[in-house]
């Protein structure tokens, strides 16, 4: 048993898939071909934003968006303080200080209540310009757009919305990457939508922000790649994975999306009660890039995760440590006292073998294992 089957999915399109890469060599344009600017188009439609810049991957797409905004040195953004380390890491990485914000015990998402408490402090304290908000769509949940926007409002904040695990989630009907000023998602094998290898997108209706991202991507180009207006990077897209995600993103839209919630559905008949499962509220639509329970504490949960390795079905750990806790922020001389909720959650979370080519079969397998452990 696979965690995330990307075997089982090559081998359902493996003829449009190889036809798709054996294009793109016959053609040679492996840098910026057209499957790189029909990808873009194809991914601006579905989403319904103006502007979709594929880049090298999710990190630097949120990257190279505070980059646009110069977001620099004094400069706080705002972050959820239970996701990947890289939400917080493209902060520093700006020479801005992360503020991060405790989450919700049943969406895992960013409170709004506890981030506008950091927005007020931060002003409070005056040693830092709150500038912007990073609200994180985890495990394929998009945050709470409600709140949060309407907070952004009202302290004047741009939002990125970090959906490097979101795409395809909804909100009131809306998709993930269709909110704030700007959106970024990453097309890492694993994640809802992948390539194979690293990748990763912007999206925005903002046309200047767009043309400023368009040129640092490609070294800080003005009309052509030889007139640099300003310093950029080399982040793009190879054409060659543009080539895989096209095809990928047909099945993703086709039906992907709905067997992936209808696993969800089978894990939380077969569940329910026995752990805590997950919580999807109303008005929203998961792309379950995870499937996580809780239990009832740590030694509980690295006891069944053992106890389904003996049994050969693989489970992961996301995340083991909050972002305050990564010895990369310990400058920030944080306390545990104000995470209460990401270090419990911490350890007590689990996450189960997830994707849309997940068998009932399999999924009986999985969950009699956790049953039997659980009432043992």
């Amino acid at each position: 048993m696979e965690f995330r089957d990307l075997r089982a999915q090559y081998q359902y399109y493996k003829t449009e898939i190889d036809s798709s890469i054996q294009q793109v060599i016959n053609n040679t344009q492996f840098i910026e071909g057209k499957e790189v600017n029909d990808l873009e188009e194809q991914l601006s439609n579905y989403v319904g934003v103006k502007h979709c810049i594929t880049c090298a991957n999710g990190t630097e797409a949120m990257t190279l968006v505070l980059r646009a905004w110069g977001i620099q040195a004094g400069d706080a953004v705002f972050v959820p303080n239970f996701t990947f380390f890289a939400t917080g890491e493209v902060v520093s990485y700006c020479g801005a200080t992360p503020i991060f914000v405790d989450v919700c015990w049943d969406t895992f998402n960013m409170d709004p209540i506890k981030l506008e408490q950091a927005i007020v402090k931060t002003i409070q304290e005056g040693k830092l310009k709150p500038k912007v908000i990073i609200p994180v769509d985890l495990f394929g949940l998009p945050a709470d757009y409600g709140q949060i926007e309407e907070i952004a409002k009202n302290y004047q904040l741009s939002i990125l919305e970090d959906a490097a695990q979101g795409f395809g989630g909804q909100f009131k009907g809306k998709k993930a990457c269709s909110f704030g000023h700007a959106a970024t998602t990453s097309f890492f094998p694993a994640k809802p939508l992948g390539c194979y290898g690293d990748g990763g997108a912007i999206f925005t209706n903002d046309d200047a922000l767009a043309e400023v991202i368009r040129s640092l991507k490609i070294h800080g180009k003005g009309n052509d790649k030889y007139d640099n207006v300003r310093v950029g990077v080399n982040s793009r897209l190879d054409t060659l994975q543009a080539a895989v995600l096209k095809v990928k993103l047909k099945a993703f839209i086709n039906h992907e999306l709905q067997d992936v919630n209808e696993i969800y559905k089978l894990y939380n008949e077969r569940l329910a009660g026995y752990v805590e499962i997950p919580i999807i509220p109303n008005d929203y639509f998961s792309s379950f890039a995870q499937y996580t329970i809780k239990l009832k504490d740590e030694n509980e949960r690295n006891q069944l995760q053992e106890y389904l390795r003996q049994k050969n079905i693989p489970s992961m750990i996301y995340y083991t440590k909050p972002l305050h806790r990564q010895a990369a922020f310990t400058y920030l001389k944080l306390e545990d006292l104000d995470y209460p909720v990401s270090i419990n959650l911490s350890q007590r979370v689990l996450s189960l073998p997830m994707h849309p080519y997940l068998k009932e079969a399999e999924v009986d397998l999985v969950t009699e294992a956790i049953l039997q452990f659980i009432q043992d």
